[in-house]
């Protein structure tokens, strides 16, 4: 084990790393009016400065129907793209690289969390959905809908290309408007869109990646966010075997995802019986393609167990030594920290220089600062 693995170059495709460690996406809720400005520029540079090697932004969303929460960034709009490209810009100039998560919440909305048009809350299928308590009937998506909202991810790809960004990542995790196509208790749809299978329910998810490769060109990273667990699901398994795992990959790999971001609630823990690889670990098997892995990361206690049961996370040495361990062994390419690098942004450098004792635990207050 060696914690300078951790500053290990890493190149896909245009994108070069001076190192493995990612900012994994985090809703922070301070772009007022749905615009980021000068301070969202600021935190992201922080750890920019301290060797997280790729920034993967908070989602920003890609149409004025996909909010769910309150002072979200939008990734449309002159105003949203001109404080984006000062984002792109405070964190090129201190030597790190940055993707935009690309992100349409679907039916996970409570009433009113829109941009005040009345806009409804669209789903695959009329169905609520399972994480929230008061929440909005969703609207079933005609395919009119489908093909506007393809055409937002699209389109919102090619302007982060045009205004700097080194890649695009979409969301496709947590029970959020792309994994509800994937998710048999959210897709109960009858036409392409649907499906009895996993794999085919991938269709939305593979449409919307060649678009989006369309707009972008072959040479501009194509990043994926993947994950079993979900919101209002979280002990449910899209896949429940390797076999099941590599039939949903497929066609996602062949319509041109370049890199899986791999959610796990904990990556120290194997995704299936008969072997120590967690779903990153699966995943790069499977597609032969890069992967990051993410979850818990630095911690002893998960974003879910933290958020629900009211646990408190503490700096954990084992989940570090078990990090780097695997990181030396090639399970994954990538590892997306989010809590840990929220609380210090300096979590990085003190890895590397054994200075555990020296990290900035991650508290619940942390998720009111915005250091």
């Amino acid at each position: 084990m060696n914690a300078k693995d951790l500053l290990k170059p890493f190149t896909l495709k245009t994108l070069q790393l001076n190192s493995r460690v990612v900012m994994a996406p985090m809703t922070r809720n301070r772009s007022p009016k749905h615009v980021p400005g000068p301070e969202v520029a600021k935190y992201y540079r922080r750890r920019a400065e301290n060797h997280v090697g790729l920034i993967i932004t908070e989602g920003a969303v890609v149409d004025a129907a996909g909010h769910a929460y309150p002072d979200v960034p939008n990734f449309f709009g002159e105003k949203a793209l001109i404080g984006w490209k000062r984002v792109v810009e405070a964190v090129h100039s201190a030597g790190s690289k940055i993707f935009p998560q690309l992100w349409h919440a679907g039916s996970v909305r409570q009433h009113g969390m829109t941009l005040s048009r009345n806009l409804p809350a669209y789903g695959p299928s009329a169905i609520p959905h399972p994480a929230v308590e008061d929440g909005e009937n969703p609207v079933e998506m005609s395919v009119d809908d489908i093909d506007r909202i393809i055409l937002a991810f699209a389109r919102a790809a090619k302007q982060a290309k045009d205004i700097g960004f080194d890649g695009v990542e979409i969301q496709g995790a947590h029970g959020y408007l792309v994994d509800q196509f994937f998710w048999d208790r959210t897709n109960k749809r009858t036409d392409r869109f649907g499906g009895e299978t996993l794999a085919e329910r991938t269709y939305f998810a593979t449409e919307l990646v060649r678009a989006v490769r369309e707009k972008v060109g072959q040479e501009f990273p194509i990043c994926l966010r993947i994950s079993q667990w979900k919101m209002g699901g979280v002990d449910t398994k899209l896949a429940n075997t390797p076999r099941e795992l590599a039939a949903f990959l497929a066609p996602l790999s062949d319509a041109g995802v370049d890199i899986f971001h791999c959610s796990s609630l904990r990556f120290f823990e194997p995704e299936f019986p008969g072997s120590d690889l967690n779903l990153a670990g699966w995943t790069k098997k499977i597609t032969q393609k890069p992967v990051i892995t993410v979850g818990s990361v630095g911690l002893d206690t998960d974003f879910v167990s933290m958020r629900i049961k009211g646990e408190t996370p503490k700096v954990s040495k084992k989940t570090i030594h078990e990090l780097l361990d695997r990181l030396s062994r090639d399970e994954f390419d990538l590892v997306a920290v989010g809590r840990a690098l929220l609380a210090d942004p300096a979590w990085v450098i003190k890895v590397i220089e054994n200075r555990l004792d020296e990290i900035n635990p991650f508290t619940m207050e942390s998720l009111k600062t915005y250091c």
